[in-house]
């Protein structure tokens, strides 16, 4: 692995065209999977296409902003992010958008999903924290205040609702402690309490209890809760060794719901095949080695806490998705980072990327100073997972 990143003078080089790369093939995709959808319902064929390179102007914009300023001096304003996507999720609640039964969207402007900014802000406010405790050698235990802001946040996020973001805000977080080190015995109980938890809700609503039957045996269902992964099943197995070719996948043609979004990675493996698809895992597997070995080179325990957190953000989507698709785990909703069409969830994840090369270029500029490293824990955890 190495070797081949040796054409780059850094990480965050190689990250950089690891993400134009997906970006790249993410207008592809969005395009074939949206345009018989677009031209049917708003006759437009590039609709969906030009509001995601938009969003990626946006995006791009943002990540270049992101990447800019000390990442240290932006952590630190905890309070005050955690003040401002308070209000908004509380704002969705009230004057959202309605979609589907969910209230997940507001429009300030324009229009966008305050849940996909919590991720950000939770990634945030735990490496703050984590970092400070690493720095100066503190305990750490999960009896801190950040892991009661993502309960907070993802209770807020479960009331529009949306179960699958609401366990993505707490994931990061815990995944974050647990790297830092916890003591055994708060692994342990938060094991059971969110096995628990998790099982409750699942069943807690009569459409949730049905996504998880449809899960277990979608072709019982395939007319009711498990018609989408039955779809997506077909539509990938269809795709063979090269797929059926650039707009050629008969997925789109109103076989497959939520084509162009959360199903996206569908459409690319039956137009794409197995080589298309193939291609999309060994990049996010490139970017999840990249961004490991940013947050190891970090000049800082919270730089290496941040770079944890914003690399599980893009990677653990990523596994989510195609899981969701491929049908190992239930339908949750979360999309495939810069594949999947959806305009909030692409600029958070280019912000994202943004940071990591803030944190790189914080590295390569501190390379021959003096500074506070992570501890050997976090380390050895980072090398043994890299």
């Amino acid at each position: 692995m190495r070797n081949i990143f040796k054409y780059w003078t850094s990480p965050s080089e190689a990250l950089l065209f690891v993400v134009f790369v997906l970006l790249l093939l993410g207008c592809i995709n969005i395009f074939s999977a949206s345009f018989v959808l677009a031209g049917h319902l708003l006759n437009d064929s590039y609709y969906f296409l030009k509001r995601h390179l938009f969003a990626c102007g946006v995006g791009i914009v943002g990540m270049v902003l992101a990447a800019w300023p000390d990442y240290r001096k932006i952590i630190c304003r905890h309070w005050l992010l955690f003040a401002g996507i308070v209000a908004l999720l509380m704002a969705v609640l009230h004057i959202g958008i309605d979609a589907n039964g969910a209230r997940r969207w507001i429009r300030i402007g324009i229009k966008f999903q305050p849940s996909e900014l919590a991720k950000l802000v939770v990634i945030m406010l735990s490496a703050s924290y984590l970092g400070t405790k690493l720095e100066r050698h503190r305990k750490i235990s999960l009896k801190s205040w950040p892991l009661a802001v993502a309960i907070v946040l993802g209770f807020l996020v479960m009331r529009q609702p949306d179960m699958g973001t609401a366990v993505v805000i707490v994931g990061l977080c815990i995944l974050m402690y647990l790297l830092a080190g916890i003591p055994q015995r708060e692994i342990l109980t938060m094991l059971f309490f969110g096995i628990m938890t998790i099982t409750f809700f699942s069943f807690a609503a009569p459409y949730r209890a049905e996504r998880i039957h449809a899960w277990l045996d979608p072709w019982a269902y395939q007319q009711t809760g498990g018609y989408q992964t039955v779809q997506s099943l077909l539509a990938i197995g269809s795709g063979g060794l090269f797929g059926t070719g650039f707009g050629m996948g008969a997925s789109k043609f109103y076989y497959l719901p939520e084509a162009h979004t959360d199903f996206a990675f569908a459409v690319l493996c039956q137009e794409m095949g197995f080589v298309g698809a193939l291609l999309v895992i060994v990049l996010f597997c490139g970017l999840c080695v990249l961004g490991i070995r940013i947050a190891i080179q970090a000049p800082d325990p919270a730089g290496t806490m941040l770079g944890i957190g914003l690399t599980a953000l893009i990677v653990g989507q990523a596994i989510g998705n195609i899981a969701m698709v491929i049908g190992v785990i239930p339908v949750t909703g979360v999309p495939l980072p810069f594949i999947s069409y959806g305009g909030t969830s692409l600029i958070v994840n280019l912000i994202a990327i943004g940071l990591l090369v803030n944190i790189s270029r914080k590295s390569l500029s501190n390379s021959n100073e003096d500074t506070v490293k992570p501890t050997k824990t976090v380390r050895h955890r980072l090398q043994r997972v890299k």
